[in-house]
């Protein structure tokens, strides 16, 4: 699963730094988005593919909440790439105005992206919290060990 945590990220970062690329509306932003963005999304990724290899290490299973906060960054760091814009002759054009091709959708998709990779980057860190969690072991009970957590004789007794 580590490996696939990996690629996945790879692909979404190239796709959230040069998706415009595809479309031939590449512009200049790219140059920025790629160390700023891509390469701090695979940074994440390889950390958590860290994290799932150390909860399998220590013989337990990855929870629901890490791959359910994974995978919303996922479909987050999609919609950040067809509404990221890139600077097109004097013009911001994203993929999702250059389909609709009016000026508000434009205004719209660009509006949008802050918070899509916003949200993308906090599941994403959320997802390695939850790894994290996955690999504890469980919090022994008070009551557990024989003698703990029982009271004090009174000294007179």
């Amino acid at each position: 699963m580590g490996r696939f945590i990996v690629l996945v990220g790879t692909i979404l970062a190239l796709w959230m730094c040069a998706g415009r690329w595809l479309f031939g509306i590449g512009g200049s932003l790219t140059w920025w988005y790629a160390p700023t963005i891509g390469l701090v999304f695979v940074a994440l990724h390889l950390w958590l593919a860290h994290r799932v290899g150390v909860t399998r290490a220590r013989g337990k299973r990855t929870g629901r909440s890490t791959i359910v906060a994974l995978s919303l960054a996922w479909a987050c760091a999609v919609g950040f790439g067809l509404t990221v814009p890139d600077l097109v002759g004097d013009e911001l054009v994203s993929v999702l105005s250059l389909a609709a091709g009016s000026a508000f959708s434009g205004e719209m998709s660009i509006a949008l992206c802050n918070p899509l990779g916003i949200l993308a980057f906090a599941l994403v860190i959320a997802s390695i919290a939850f790894a994290y969690a996955d690999a504890r072991d469980p919090k022994p009970e008070e009551d557990e060990y024989p003698g703990e957590g029982e009271m004090v004789r009174h000294p007179l007794e």
